[in-house]
Parts: structure tokens; sequence; C-alpha cells
């Protein structure tokens, strides 16, 4: 039997690069929630991807963001500087329709001396502005350049046994994919403003009938003005939320689900670290 090989590996870039939508082209599952807004990703999620000579730790992270205006935004730059700092390797996403930024630089300084692939993203619909720091690119979206690119991220993890049994996906618990779920329909669904001070909470996920898992999640939002928003007139765009994010969650668990939602104005809750804490933000 030839040598196997494992590792974390840190997928760092600024916000919207594409992060998520590769994490989840690589693992083949939807484990992390993906919109065209930037900033969807709040905390680190972890994909564990197995193959038969290779274990890679996924590392998926928020994107850089500047000034932190409340625990929130600390929390996400603390991510990704743990991240960077821990990992084996990084996979350093760049926009290519934005091109490299000071922030990118910064990126490396926080990885150091370890091993960096400097990856073009979103190349089936972004000029390329042939940067020389960029090596190579992809398209996360159409799967253009990702098969060779994780092959040679594998081939350059340290030797070493698989951390986590074959059949794991992630370390998050279920609970924890299904808000993330129920806040990307949030964001799907909402106007521009509002996702951003939106969180979710799973109040219960009754799994006692083998048909049927029946869910109940509180969507927090940060004033009070919102909470009629996100309801809608007449209950429109809460049961729209609903079903999107109920059609979402039936294809992660394999069955079929029952969606109860609720809004809840909790002013500052961005704010708060037990919260964020609370909500697996941190």
């Amino acid at each position: 039997m030839g040598e196997h090989r494992s590792g974390v590996v840190a997928l760092l870039g600024l916000p919207n690069a594409g992060k998520s939508t590769l994490l989840n082209r690589w693992i083949g599952e939807r484990l992390a929630i993906v919109t065209r807004r930037p900033q969807t990703t709040r905390s680190r999620l972890m994909g564990i991807l197995t193959r038969s000579d290779a274990q890679a730790l996924l590392l998926d992270t928020p994107g850089l963001v500047g000034t932190a205006r409340h625990a929130l935004d600390e929390s996400m730059r603390s991510a990704v500087a743990e991240t960077a700092r821990d990992c084996d390797l990084a996979v350093l996403l760049v926009d290519l329709g934005r091109g490299w930024e000071p922030a990118h630089d910064e990126i490396l300084e926080r990885v150091g001396e370890k091993p960096v692939f400097r990856v073009g993203t979103k190349c089936d619909r972004r000029a390329d502005r042939g940067d020389e720091r960029i090596e190579r690119r992809i398209s996360a979206q159409t799967g253009e350049g990702c098969g060779e690119l994780l092959d040679d991220v594998l081939a350059r993890l340290p030797e070493g046994p698989p951390y986590f049994p074959q059949d794991e996906l992630t370390d998050k618990p279920l609970r924890f994919l299904v808000a993330e779920l129920v806040r990307e329909a949030a964001f799907d669904c909402l106007g521009e403003e509002v996702p951003y001070g939106v969180a979710v909470e799973i109040e219960s996920f009754d799994e006692s009938r083998e048909d049927l898992v029946r869910i109940r999640a509180r969507l927090i939002v940060d004033r009070e003005s919102h909470k009629g928003i996100v309801i809608g007139a007449g209950g429109r765009k809460i049961k729209q939320i609903g079903s999107r994010a109920r059609h979402r969650i039936e294809r992660l668990l394999g069955q079929r689900v029952h969606l109860e939602l609720w809004v809840k104005p909790e002013p500052g809750w961005a704010k708060k670290p037990r919260r964020l804490k609370a909500l697996g933000y941190l």
C-alpha cells in the first residue's frame, strides 16, 4: 500500500471569491451556503474530503473584512487568522474580475512559509488580467480546473493517517447545517440590507417519525423594523423563505421535512460574543 497523506487546507480570500462554491465542488455536497452577496460565510466550516490515499480537511473561511464593526466581524477576522496560522497549506482564491488587492498580501503574510496555491476564480465569466501573481485559473461553478487543482493540493499534503472516518463530511452538527440553509434562503429572498442582520437558531429538531422530520427555527433580526419585512405582506415572504429552505433541507437529510419559521427581533445580537457562540459563529 502506498503512502497516505492528510492535512488541513485553508480556503482563503476576500468576500465572494468563490471559497464556499469550491468547497462544495470538491466535497460533492452542499455543505457551505452560497449566495451572490458578499460576506455570506460567518464562521469557519470544515469539509472532510477522503480518498483511498489522502484525506484533506478543507476549511472554508469568511472573506477577510477590513475594520471590525462589532463582535461578529471580529470573530470572522479571527477565523481567517487562525485558519491561516494552523493550516498545512493554503489555497488563496482571487476573483479575476477584481484582481489582486492589498488584502491578498495581508493573507499571504498570515500564512507565512507554508505552501500556497494562488488561484484565480470565475474564469468562465471574468476577464483575465494576466496577473503573474495568480498561478492558475479555475471556475468552481463549472468545475473547470478544479479537479487538477485538487490533485495538486492533495499531493502537497504531509504524509499521515486520516483524521476522521471516511463517511464523515464535516465536523459541524446537523442543526448548524440546517440553520445555515434557512439563512441561505433568507439571503436569497430578502433585500439588500436585511440579510446581514439575520441569524437562524434551531429551536427543535424532531426525528421521532421515520417518514418526517419536524423542525422549528427562529429567524433573529437585528432591528424591530425588519420583522415585518421578513414576514412580508400576509406572511408571503416568510412562506417563500420556508419553502425554499425546506426543499434544500430535504435534499440534505434525504427525507421529508416539516419546517416552521418565526421571527424574533434581537437588537445588537451581532455585538454579543456569548450570543455568537450560541449561534455557532464562535
